[in-house]
């Protein structure tokens, strides 16, 4: 259904009320049912859309590097143009935090923009003039990990067609220590076996490649860099579980990535690494992508089965778990990119050689990615144990402006904030947790002193707010109520009972939410009452922002 809903909209830039009748016929689904789909999905519109329908990335790492003067300088711009020609609004996490502010025009993602340039594109659509596409880097950049210095690649699957030991795959996982890198950090040799192990009549690969958390953009480098790791990953993931087909399921934001990554399975294809008989063997594995048609609840791994099958991306109540009732209700092995691609390094390598990467007493490896107030925001690949205050100052090149380290966030809004005072923890996951916080997946944004510490926690939490499917009560209306809580704090409205309010909204979202998103909704205004309570007691007793950003902001006394 999905796919028959893309080619609609472009065909004819929204999805017409005739058109979606005629679908309805043609698959046999209720018109209803359509509808509910389509109007979930962000990236569908069932009315003509602005002329320019232009959208600036709110969150993180842009709110940080300009992006809500970006969008008032917009709205003043454009006000006199009339909805019909310009649209201008919020729009969650575009995935380019490193070259924030980001915004999208008519779906085209821009990035880097100032002010002048922006309201230039705009104007340029309104004019009828063409948009530039966006601009893209055509240089690979190498990556340390890679076993592969040129061709022939592969020789993991080939090594396996000649002698298939899927039991020493799980083992050289399992001796490696190979964690989940999206963020849960399940072990993924464990994995694959309980797939391999689990009855039913057809099993399934996916790969999560929907990182769509403010500050997560390592994987959209893996994939446009190193391809082949992904996909390698992904056919071993199969043979050794007994899948036979394959799904990588990718934002639709990343464009660029999906056209490599299709450009290597064709590739695959033609060399025989894909398809019915692998390199001449029996066995046979098939793989394609599927493109999301948008929202951050799309990450969440039984929501993302959800979409592929056609309906509301909402996550399953759990257990049973994708491991033995996944897609279609069949065992299905799901992992990031980041994972499957060390998955393969391991398999090249050896798990000695992978724990040895580490350092400070930790083993492995992990891509980062770095942004906000640092002077060479990026993705990375480091050794695990590397210390935050090396990859801020080293690999980051240091602080925006010459200013003091305020806090950082380890892993986006889901890990919290942690003080300055803390940037010498390592990159390790049990000594991040004894913190209070998360490696995660690696996106660590970086805050400088002149921060409102309240402000960013009111920003992830609304992002939150913004991305909760709304199935379960909870987080629907737990997530809308911290918002407007804490936006009064910045507003110069508070209560006495506020703080044992938020204390039970927390208990109840903790304890009540179906999935992750509801469960973490109140992490940032945790992290930032335990670490900065200064700051929030300035705002509720003095009606005064430190950092002079929230009252003189919004305009309230």
């Amino acid at each position: 259904m999905i796919e028959e809903l893309r080619s609609i909209q472009h065909q004819f830039g929204y999805l017409p009320a005739d058109r979606l009748q005629e679908l309805a016929a043609k698959i046999q689904v209720p018109l209803s049912q359509i509808h509910a789909v389509a109007s979930f999905y962000p990236h569908f519109h069932l009315a003509p859309p602005a002329q320019a329908e232009v959208r600036v990335c709110a969150d993180m790492s842009c709110h940080l590097r300009g992006a809500p003067d970006l969008k008032r300088g917009l709205d003043q711009a454009f006000r006199a143009s009339g909805p019909e020609r310009v649209a201008v609004r919020g729009v969650s996490c575009l995935g380019r935090c490193d070259q924030a502010p980001a915004l999208s025009i008519n779906d085209q993602i821009y990035s880097n923009l100032d002010e002048a340039r922006a309201i230039g594109l705009v104007r340029d659509v309104i004019s009828g003039r063409q948009l530039p596409p966006e601009p893209r880097s055509h240089n690979k950049i190498p990556v340390a990990s890679d076993p592969y210095a040129g061709d022939p690649k592969y020789s993991v699957v080939r090594q396996f067609v000649e002698t298939p030991d899927w039991a020493g795959v799980i083992a050289t996982l399992k001796a490696a220590g190979l964690r989940g890198m999206g963020g849960a950090g399940f072990p993924t040799g464990s994995k694959w076996e309980i797939v391999r192990n689990a009855p039913g009549k057809e099993k399934y690969i996916v790969c999560n490649a929907d990182e769509s958390e403010p500050g997560t953009i390592k994987d959209r480098f893996i994939m446009e860099n190193v391809p082949h790791l992904v996909i390698e990953g992904m056919v071993m993931a199969g043979l050794v579980t007994g899948a036979r087909r394959g799904i990588l399921y990718i934002r639709h934001e990343y464009e660029r990535p999906k056209e490599i990554l299709q450009e290597e399975i064709d590739r695959c294809y033609r060399d025989g690494l894909l398809g019915s008989n692998i390199l001449g063997s029996t066995l046979a594995f098939d793989l394609e992508i599927f493109v999301s048609p948008g929202g951050y609840i799309c990450g969440e791994e039984s929501a993302l089965l959800e979409a592929i099958e056609g309906k509301r991306a909402e996550p399953r109540n759990k257990p049973p778990f994708p491991g033995t009732h996944g897609l279609w209700n069949q065992p299905t092995a799901i992992n990031n990119v980041e994972t499957f691609t060390f998955a393969t390094v391991i398999l090249s390598r050896g798990a000695e050689w992978f724990k040895a990467q580490g350092t400070n007493a930790a083993s492995g490896m992990k891509f980062v990615g770095i942004s906000g107030d640092v002077n060479r925001p990026g993705i990375f690949e480091v050794p695990m144990g590397t210390r935050y205050s090396q990859l801020i100052y080293e690999y980051a090149g240091g602080i925006l402006g010459n200013r003091q380290l305020l806090a950082y966030a380890p892993s986006g809004p889901s890990s919290g904030y942690l003080p300055a005072s803390m940037v010498d923890l390592p990159l390790d996951w049990n000594a991040v947790a004894a913190a209070g916080s998360m490696v995660g997946s690696g996106a660590i944004v970086v805050c400088a002193e002149g921060r409102c510490m309240l402000d960013m926690a009111l920003n992830a939490v609304r992002f939150y707010r913004n991305e909760s499917c709304g199935k379960c009560v909870p987080c629907r209306v737990g997530s809308q109520k911290l918002v407007e809580m804490l936006s009064g704090w910045t507003e110069g409205r508070s209560s006495s009972t506020d703080l044992q309010l938020l204390d039970e909204l927390t208990h109840a979202l903790k304890l009540t939410s179906i999935c992750g998103l509801g469960q973490v909704v109140p992490v940032p205004i945790a992290s930032v009452l335990k670490h900065f309570r200064a700051v929030v007691d300035e705002h509720l007793n003095h009606r005064r922002c430190p950092a002079g950003v929230c009252f003189a902001e919004r305009g309230t006394a």
